[in-house]
């Protein structure tokens, strides 16, 4: 995969940049992911796609976090956010397969990609690129969109080249030589949250008001109760892969 086709998937435009602050305000489902991500990291984690640092904040009890992204400014943003935390790497890069040997110096034991992956043209190129900097036995976690049938005008404007099912992602981690080791959907309430928006609103971007309504009033039940009783279906994908 070039840096230009990694270039083109992960770029920070302006309508991401502004969707990337919507969502930090987020604060109960990005709590969320971390209950649901945080258990399968190690100790030395890459996460690839940083953004301006919205889940970066919950991986600092780590020994070390690199975290990358393609936007040199998204990176100096990190990097201002948490200028305290002697335990991170945050740096541009353009990710094309050349510069993953500049990650193996860190000796990293996991890889966390979050609603990134959908981003990138080859996504199984970007799967085995990850895994080659991990050893034996390392984690690529992942958070994907779900169901094609709830691709609409958001997911073109954020630049999304698809949304992944149950049977898609296992051929990917196939495909790469990986093995899945978790793999579940999560969010019901989120499905049909971006149905409507999708296919009856025909909305360009995600609502402030609908993020605020949903992260007050929908997360903190629909994580308690999709804790117990892993969902049919969902917005997203939550996925762990193994390095054999």
């Amino acid at each position: 995969m070039s840096g230009g086709e990694w270039a083109m998937a992960l770029s920070g435009g302006a309508y991401i940049l502004a969707d990337l602050e919507r969502m930090a305000r987020a604060k109960n489902y990005l709590a969320w992911q971390g209950r649901m991500v945080s258990p399968e990291l190690g100790a030395r984690v890459v996460e690839l796609g940083c953004g301006i640092g919205n889940f970066t904040g919950m991986l600092l009890d780590r020994e070390l976090v690199i975290a990358v992204d393609v936007e040199a400014e998204c990176v100096e943003r990190v990097k201002e956010r948490y200028s305290k935390h002697s335990n991170l790497r945050a740096f541009a890069f353009d990710m094309d397969g050349g510069r993953y040997a500049d990650l193996e110096r860190f000796r990293p034991d996991t890889c966390v990609c979050l609603n990134v992956l959908e981003h990138v043209e080859r996504d199984d190129d970007a799967i085995r690129a990850m895994a080659s900097v991990l050893p034996a036995g390392g984690k690529i976690v992942l958070i994907v969109p779900a169901f094609p049938a709830l691709m609409g005008p958001i997911d073109r404007n954020l630049g999304h080249f698809r949304r992944y099912t149950r049977a898609s992602v296992v051929r990917l981690a196939s495909d790469a030589g990986v093995r899945v080791k978790k793999l579940r959907y999560m969010n019901v309430a989120g499905f049909f949250g971006w149905w409507l928006n999708a296919r009856v609103f025909r909305r360009q971007e995600q609502s402030g008001t609908q993020i605020e309504f949903f992260d007050r009033f929908i997360v903190p039940v629909a994580s308690r109760v999709e804790a117990l009783v892993p969902p049919p279906f969902g917005q997203s994908i939550f996925m762990v892969l193994e390095k054999p």
